[in-house]
């Protein structure tokens, strides 16, 4: 992990650490690769989808077992253990919880003026498509958080798409999470021809309204590419980042535990460490060769080049710290100093804040029940993670009575005459009983 004032930067460095993997998912290149791919789909349905899965994923698969069976499903809860399946109902459970709670009542109204009624209903969009990543390990945690508040939300039609393995099965622990939540639209796919798939439609996997969920910068890009056959994506979710804020107080050990936590997801990935402390950003160089040497050799070779897209990053202040995370926008934010609610309302952009030492990111990722499918690339300034609310649409409701309508009269009848609509302003001083 490299050692960097911030004060003292190159500018061109800064902004290597600023863009991480938003650079590669916005590459012209790739762009325009994916985009090949999603009108390929669109045009020849399975075909195409059959023919990419076993172009990129090396998996051969008939059109006939794109879609997840039932007897696959039966043997995924064979070949998970016990311990395994009440974790996977635990972290559905506290995320169900939190959804729950988070879930606005579906009609609120209330009369504002007398005889003036607003408010608002809230119904879940019709249909979700999410897909799971699988390239880089098993993630049935990514399910549980993109599928876990659609379900509260009320969606009726789910169906996720995930790379198959080597032999062409899924991962058994997201066919188990997605039993445990009714979810039985299930799909092995290439990742990008899956996407656009979902987007399209085809004859084997459903068109849907909403997609998303975390991947490569090339599932990423094809996601953002989708949009234009009049899909919503449901946030950025690309490669992983994590950044803590730190000050003197904070134990390197833990510091160097956590840094590692999103840094050996991929060397796409991000982690930096920001603090005033120099002392303390040498202490956690020192710890950090310990840690990564009792990673297997993959998971560390992920982590070393994280580390190598962050690094500590050395300011003058926790000021300028929390001013510089508000630049970054991280996905996943830790506050590691001696009151870290003190400076919870000074961050103003993250996906997530875990507040203090013994809120680590993994318990965020799998246990905790807050949202982990979190907006990346600095999206974490215009949108926010993964909830029932990303599922939910917003209708305005309104009511006059005879009174109400007097009241907004004077004000429909101006602005209607000086925008040059006369119907509008016929509709109120031709209507019987507006006064």
């Amino acid at each position: 992990m490299q050692l960097i004032r911030l004060d003292g930067a190159s500018p061109e460095r800064l902004q290597r650490i600023l863009r991480r993997s938003s650079a590669d998912v916005l590459d012209p290149e790739r762009q325009a690769h994916v985009r090949s791919i999603i009108e390929d789909v669109a045009r020849r349905g399975d075909d195409a989808i059959v023919e990419y899965t076993q172009r990129y994923d090396h998996v051969a698969l008939p059109a006939g077992r794109l879609r997840v069976g039932h007897d696959e499903v039966r043997r995924a809860y064979e070949a998970i253990d016990d311990g395994l399946r009440a974790a996977l109902a635990a972290s559905i459970e506290r995320s169900r919880r939190h959804n729950e709670w988070l879930r606005p009542p579906g009609l609120t109204l209330d009369e504002r003026e007398p005889g003036i009624t607003t408010g608002v209903r809230w119904t879940p969009v019709a249909s979700v498509g999410l897909y799971v990543p699988s390239g880089k390990g098993a993630f049935p945690s990514t399910f549980i958080t993109l599928a876990t508040p659609a379900v509260v939300a009320g969606v009726d039609e789910i169906a996720v798409v995930l790379p198959p393995r080597a032999d062409g099965s899924v991962d058994p622990a997201v066919l188990v999470a997605a039993d445990l939540l009714g979810i039985s639209q299930v799909f092995r796919c290439n990742g990008v021809a899956g996407i656009a798939g979902l987007a399209a439609g085809t004859a084997t996997l459903p068109r849907v309204h909403l997609l998303g969920g975390p991947g490569n910068p090339y599932v990423t890009a094809a996601q953002i590419a989708v949009q234009t056959l009049g899909v919503r994506l449901l946030s950025v979710l690309g490669p992983t980042e994590s950044m803590i804020l730190a000050d003197e107080s904070a134990d390197p050990d833990r510091l160097a535990l956590d840094l590692l936590n999103e840094a050996e997801h991929g060397a796409d990935s991000a982690a930096i460490l920001v603090t005033p402390s120099e002392t303390l950003a040498r202490e956690v160089q020192e710890r950090l060769p310990r840690y990564l040497a009792q990673l297997p050799e993959g998971r560390r070779a992920f982590a070393e080049a994280a580390l190598d897209n962050g690094g500590a990053i050395v300011v003058r202040t926790i000021e300028e710290a929390i001013a510089f995370a508000n630049l970054y926008a991280p996905e996943h934010l830790q506050i590691a100093t001696r009151d870290p609610f003190a400076l919870l309302g000074q961050v103003r952009n993250a996906g997530e804040v875990l507040l203090g030492q013994d809120t680590p990111f993994a318990a965020g990722n799998y246990a905790i029940g807050v949202p982990a499918a979190l907006p990346t690339g600095g999206f974490a300034r215009v949108a926010s993670g993964v909830t029932v609310l990303s599922y939910l649409k917003a209708t305005s409701v309104a009511h006059l009575d005879a009174r109400g309508l007097a009241t907004v009269r004077p004000v429909v009848e101006r602005l209607g005459r000086y925008e040059d609509f006369p119907a509008h302003v016929l509709a109120v001083t031709a209507r019987g009983g507006a006064g």
